[in-house]
């Protein structure tokens, strides 16, 4: 018996918190979804939907992507 995890063994500890660990960062991680893709305008108009831009700056910059 080691340190009382009959069977387990260290190496099913390793693997165990291993695979907790892996299983955290993974579901904690914001990537996007393969394929999907956000254009500049969409980007623009979510920030102006935030309150980060104004309607000024709104047009401005979607004058400066259509040129």
């Amino acid at each position: 018996m080691m340190w009382g995890y009959e069977g387990f063994g260290i190496v099913g500890m390793v693997f165990f918190w291993g695979a907790v660990i892996w299983a955290i960062t993974r579901a904690g991680s914001n990537h996007a979804q393969p394929g999907t893709q956000v254009s500049a305008t969409q980007i623009l108009e979510a920030r102006f939907a935030k309150g980060e831009i104004d309607a000024d700056e709104l047009a401005a910059r979607r004058r400066g992507l259509s040129d």
